[in-house]
């Protein structure tokens, strides 16, 4: 599971979830038994699918935004 910094930059958005996916692929092709890349939530998931992610959290969509 990955969450990066928080920004509404499409270009640092991507250049995060890339990053993160480049680490995914390298522990896969190392032998690792892994198959999810959890990455994304409600605010960027778009681009959090576009750059690899197999599942998004999706809460505050669902549900709304926490109560303080």
């Amino acid at each position: 599971m990955a969450i990066p910094r928080v920004t509404t930059d499409l270009v640092e958005q991507h250049d995060s979830f890339r990053r993160v996916k480049v680490i995914f692929d390298t522990l896969k092709s190392e032998g690792h038994d892994i198959d999810t890349l959890s990455m994304g939530m409600s605010s960027d998931l778009e681009v959090a699918i576009a750059e690899g992610s197999s599942m998004v959290r999706i809460g505050t969509d669902l549900f709304g935004k926490r109560k303080s």
